[in-house]
């Protein structure tokens, strides 16, 4: 085979690959375009092909909803290409109390959470890590020796009490239970250890995003993860409590910054329980006489597609005071795989660009109005660009199980 014909070859490769690609990034394009599922207002006749009008994107003969019960639509690329069917929910309109009050987050794990393993001296002088391999960072452990573990001080009881024999550890390890066995060692001082870094709570400041007539109120808008295994963490029990903002570090280019705050653990600060810790969120209940000292106001929750590029509002706490600022929401990804970052958001508000920098660590959960109503909540700061974020449909927030717009 020639020079020229090799050369040709690899040209058309390349160009297959090229339009491989393309094709490929124009299928992901549509797919966040076009959501999965879609919830409209029930009684409220519309054409859901009119909700979600794109030039590459036909459906199927439009479906005219007026009345209860789900269906799903058929779509198609170009009039010809299969793309998705999508599920579509009537709802009822859904109004909530907003917030935007920071308040103050501590959690107890189910189980004591293990962040590493470590090396211990023993009495003979070597090093040995005898849970190395057997318990990994991430599980949680839940009993020994068939005694339920609740928080580290059981678990240090229960290792004061060893005898150098095997222990019995049940896990939980991404959901999954495993009985594991770990010989201690005893250290140079005569303890016997397992040789574990382990940790049974945590606690921070966030921002409440919404209460409902019920007390149910949901916040963050994303879910707590442990610091060091980056893993969720699976919780037991926790309280809102009311928080005080002390300082702000401006975030900057390569700083995100952060509202520094003060939690008080006493009764008279709490606002309510937190019983659920999970990826749109923390959500909980809170008595409705605790909620009304939040600087609430009751507004319609918008459907995602009802939310679109262009001026927007932050509402959250700073110095004190509950206030709303200019923002612009500049991207909108019905679909995107993660839910928490469903818009992109940058802050236009001159005020608060002089206190935060934009968005900062703390304001995760700030409520975000769009047209009189709540179209979401606040979530990360770009780490590059401290005046935007990414943000949640206030619809995704309230689907989770049991806060659900129903």
């Amino acid at each position: 085979m020639n020079r020229r014909k090799k050369y040709k070859i690899f040209i058309l490769c390349w160009l297959a690959l090229d339009l491989m690609t393309m094709a490929w990034l124009g299928y992901r394009y549509l797919d966040r375009q076009i959501p999965d599922e879609l919830q409209i207002s029930r009684g409220e006749t519309v054409s859901v092909s009119a909700l979600l009008d794109h030039p590459l994107v036909s459906f199927e003969e439009a479906i005219e909803v007026s009345a209860d019960g789900s269906y799903t639509l058929p779509c198609k690329i170009l009039g010809y290409i299969p793309f998705k069917s999508i599920k579509v929910t009537p709802v009822d309109d859904k109004a909530v109390y907003v917030s935007g009050s920071t308040v103050g987050i501590y959690l107890r794990t189910r189980g004591v959470l293990v962040v590493d393993t470590g090396e211990i001296q023993s009495q003979s002088g070597e090093t040995k890590e005898p849970s190395k391999g057997i318990v990994k960072p991430g599980d949680y452990i839940l009993s020994m020796n068939e005694e339920q573990i609740k928080d580290k001080k059981e678990l240090i009881r229960d290792l004061d009490e060893l005898d150098g024999t095997q222990v019995q550890l049940e896990l939980n390890r991404e959901g999954e239970i495993l009985p594991v066995s770990v010989t201690p060692v005893k250290d140079s001082k005569g303890a016997y250890k397992l040789g574990l870094w382990v940790r049974d709570d945590t606690q921070g400041i966030g921002t409440l995003t919404y209460v409902d007539e019920q007390g149910k109120y949901g916040a963050l808008g994303h879910g707590i993860s442990d610091v060091d295994t980056a893993g969720l963490l699976d919780i037991q029990e926790g309280t809102l409590y009311k928080a005080q903002i002390l300082a702000v570090s401006r975030g900057s280019r390569g700083n995100p910054g952060e509202l520094a705050g003060m939690i008080r653990y006493d009764n008279s600060n709490v606002l309510g329980s937190i019983q659920e810790n999970c990826k749109n969120g923390i959500y909980g209940q809170m008595d409705l006489p605790d909620a009304q000292k939040l600087s609430l106001v009751k507004m319609p929750v918008a459907h995602k597609q009802e939310i679109e590029t262009g001026p927007a509002l932050i509402r959250c706490s700073v110095d004190g005071q509950v206030k709303e600022y200019e923002a612009q929401i500049k991207r909108i990804d019905l679909n995107h795989e993660d839910s928490n970052k469903s818009f992109i958001l940058q802050v236009t508000d001159e005020e608060l660009l002089e206190k935060t920098g934009g968005v900062v660590q703390g304001m995760s959960g700030s409520p975000v109005i769009q047209n009189g109503k709540l179209a979401g909540a606040v979530t990360h700061v770009f780490v590059q660009d401290s005046t935007s974020g990414y943000g949640i449909f206030a619809e995704t927030m309230m689907e989770h199980e049991n806060y659900k717009m129903t």
